[in-house]
C-alpha cells in the first residue's frame, strides 16, 4: 500500500467513525459505568440490554452533549436487546448496511463515552457464528443458564468499557449490528437484520414471545445396537432428566428418562438443537417428538408454550 493510499484509507476510516457517531448517544443506565446505544429509527435507541440495571430514570446523552431521559419501550435478555423511547430528537438515524457481511471484512467498533467522546477500534470479522450460547442473568431457580442464538458476528477487535451497545460499521459508515459480549467477555455483534426483528416484535408487545417445552435435557449416546434396531440416524440425542408439572410438555406425556431423537423430522443431537426449534412464530404450534421410551421408538405432540417471564 502507497503511502497516498494508505494516507486515503485512514481518512476514509476517520470519515467512516464520524459518521456512525453521529447516531450513537451513550447510554446510563448502570451504577459502574455507561453503555452506548444506536439511533436505529426515529426516537428509538437500541442498546445491550444487560447494561439496562434500572428501570426508571435512565438518560441518554446525546452527541451534542445533550442529557435526555429515556424510557423502556421493550427488552429482550434472550438476545440482550433493549429498545429506548426518546422524546422527539434532531439525531440522524444509523445508515443500515445492505450488503451481507463476510469473514475477513474490516470493521470497526464505534462508541460513546459518558462525556461525549468517541470511541473506535478496529479489526476483521473472524467469524459468523451460527451457533451462540450466552449465559442468562436471571433464572427462576437461582441456577445460570444458557440460550442459543444463531448467526451472530464475531470481530476480532478490542472492545473497551462502553462499548457494548454500539455499534459495528464497515469502511462505509454504515453499521452491521450492535455489539455485546459472549463467553469470557469476547465481543460479538447482533446482526441488523436480527435487530430490526427483534425491535419490530418489541414495539408491537413490548417483549418477545419464546418457545418453552418445560424440559430439563442432557446429551446423551445411544448404544449401537439401539440405532440398529430402531433405524436411527445419528447415535446421539437428549435424555429427559426434568419435566416441570402443568408445562407443555408434560401435557403431552413426556415423562423423565424418555431420550428425545427428532423433532418434526428434525434429529436431536444436542440441547442447542432443541432450543433452535423453539423461535416466537414456533409458540403456540405443534411440534412431534420422537421419543425412545423402554427401547421403544414413539411420537408425542408437543404445543409449544411461551417461556414465562421477560
Amino acid at each position: 500500500m502507497t503511502e497516498l493510499t494508505a494516507l486515503a484509507f485512514s481518512n476514509q476510516l476517520s470519515d467512516a467513525v464520524e459518521k456512525a457517531a453521529s447516531s450513537i448517544a451513550a447510554v446510563n443506565a448502570r451504577r459502574r459505568r455507561g453503555s452506548s446505544g444506536v439511533h436505529w429509527r426515529k426516537n428509538f435507541i437500541i442498546t445491550a440490554d444487560h447494561t439496562i440495571q434500572q428501570d426508571e430514570e435512565i438518560s441518554v446523552i446525546l452527541p451534542d452533549g445533550q442529557s435526555i431521559a429515556a424510557t423502556i419501550a421493550g427488552r429482550d435478555s434472550t438476545m440482550d436487546l433493549a429498545v429506548l423511547r426518546l422524546e422527539s430528537i434532531d439525531l440522524p438515524t444509523a445508515e443500515i448496511a445492505s450488503a451481507q457481511t463476510k469473514v475477513g471484512q474490516i470493521v470497526l467498533a464505534v462508541s460513546k463515552s459518558a462525556e461525549g467522546s468517541t470511541n473506535a477500534s478496529m479489526g476483521i470479522v473472524s467469524s459468523i457464528s451460527g451457533d451462540w450460547q450466552r449465559p442468562e442473568h436471571h433464572h427462576r431457580h437461582g441456577r445460570r443458564s444458557r440460550s442459543t442464538i444463531a448467526q451472530l458476528i464475531q470481530p476480532a477487535l478490542m472492545m473497551y468499557p462502553g462499548f457494548s451497545g454500539g455499534a459495528l460499521i464497515n469502511p462505509e459508515g454504515q453499521v452491521l449490528g450492535i455489539n455485546t459480549a459472549g463467553a469470557r467477555h469476547l465481543p460479538l455483534t447482533i446482526p441488523a437484520a436480527m435487530v430490526d426483528r427483534v425491535l419490530d416484535q418489541l414495539l408491537q408487545t413490548g417483549r418477545i414471545a419464546r418457545g418453552y417445552l418445560g424440559l430439563g435435557m442432557q446429551a446423551i449416546r445411544l448404544p449401537d445396537a439401539l440405532c440398529r434396531s430402531l433405524n436411527l440416524s445419528s447415535q446421539t440425542g437428549v435424555i429427559i432428566v426434568s419435566v416441570e408439572p402443568g408445562s407443555p410438555a408434560d401435557v403431552a406425556g413426556v415423562l423423565l428418562g424418555d431420550i428425545l431423537v427428532a423433532l418434526n423430522e428434525s434429529a436431536i443431537e444436542d440441547v442447542s438443537d432443541v432450543h433452535a426449534m423453539l423461535s416466537s412464530e414456533q409458540v403456540g404450534q405443534p411440534l412431534t417428538a420422537k421419543i425412545v421410551r423402554g427401547g421403544v421408538l414413539t411420537e408425542k405432540t408437543i404445543i409449544v408454550g411461551e417461556r414465562p417471564g421477560r
